[in-house]
């Protein structure tokens, strides 16, 4: 099974047309814009509310919006992605991506690891849960995928281990039904966030801390350097996505919410199947829509006409890019 994070693809070239001097690469964007266009790879501390962590990081910045793409219980800690502006266009795609999480879960009795092993293997591939009765989701039986879970170790009746999941796992709801499979019970006694999407814990990885702290030395000193290593170009949030890289002409089309047809797609990657999300960069790569693709990447490459994505969200805004379809209008 696929598991949660990035993917290694190759690039395609469908057309040979080259950047036209149009758009910004997103490691050159100021401050201010990053503010607007950027993302944080933020560590939730234990206490707080997701909201409130979102609502501490906007205080901090000074700015006026921003999203997280993920709840975490308050309790819970761990990789909290939080967009920022603009970029909370982005929150849904993140939301649907896969998670990862470390667990330490309590069983009721003692039981040997041999078993303990045995029921978490029975437990990967598709389950079926129905939500708790905290959880903010109508009650009804879905199905969930687990991706891995890998026991780590056994402390008497405590039991760690890391579970990769499909997003919407509840993992409370896991540690019961493994307590039941066992036959003694169990429950979720701890809890962390160790990867969503693209997202982990990784050198990129902050606190609420270093973000006030890289924030004040840019106010008071001008240094934005320990600034740019809490906040990336919202570009960062999409790692894990097949690209499609599309001509400059077809851009500006797209920022004001048109369909990409395969006649304005440059290059994209392998790996690309129906229904899978993928991103749509400029040449210089600035992301400028999400959507759904409606072929394959063979079909894609051999396509002369046809709409390529069933758009999901506009990122870009318009008019950064010249606009081709007007030039056709005139004419």
């Amino acid at each position: 099974m696929k598991q949660p994070g990035e993917t290694k693809r190759e690039r395609l070239i469908k057309s040979k047309d080259k950047a036209q001097g149009y758009g910004k690469d997103p490691q050159t964007r100021t401050i201010k814009e990053l503010m607007d266009q950027g993302v944080i790879n933020l560590d939730k501390p234990s206490g707080p509310t997701s909201h409130e962590v979102v609502s501490w990081v906007k205080n901090i910045l000074e700015i006026r919006r921003a999203g997280h793409s993920g709840t975490l219980d308050p309790h819970v800690t761990g990789v909290l992605p939080t967009m920022l502006g603009d970029a909370t266009r982005l929150v849904q795609t993140l939301l649907l991506s896969g998670k990862e999480y470390a667990c330490v879960m309590r069983l009721h009795e003692d039981v040997p690891e041999k078993k303990l092993r045995a029921v978490m293997n029975e437990f990967v591939g598709v389950i079926y849960q129905r939500p708790p009765l905290v959880s903010a989701v109508k009650r009804q039986v879905r199905k969930r995928s687990i991706y891995y879970i890998e026991f780590l170790e056994q402390d008497g009746r405590d039991v760690l281990f890391i579970v990769g999941c499909e997003a919407g796992t509840y993992i409370r709801k896991l540690c019961h039904d493994l307590g039941e499979a066992i036959g003694c019970g169990a429950h979720m006694y701890e809890l962390r966030r160790t990867r969503s999407g693209p997202f982990t814990e990784d050198d990129s990885l902050i606190t609420l801390h270093m973000l006030k702290d890289a924030y004040t030395i840019y106010q008071e000193t001008g240094d934005e350097k320990p600034l740019r290593k809490c906040v990336y170009p919202m570009e960062y949030a999409l790692r894990h996505l097949p690209k499609i890289i599309v001509k400059d002409s077809a851009v500006d089309a797209l920022a004001r919410g048109a369909s990409l047809h395969v006649q304005g797609i440059s290059q994209l990657e392998t790996g690309i199947n129906k229904g899978d999300m993928a991103a749509v960069f400029t040449h210089v790569g600035e992301v400028v829509s999400i959507g759904r693709a409606l072929m394959t990447t063979d079909e894609l490459m051999s396509a002369k006409e046809g709409q390529a994505l069933d758009t999901v969200a506009v990122v870009m805004k318009p008019g950064i890019y010249p606009s081709a379809w007007k030039k056709k209008e005139a004419k």
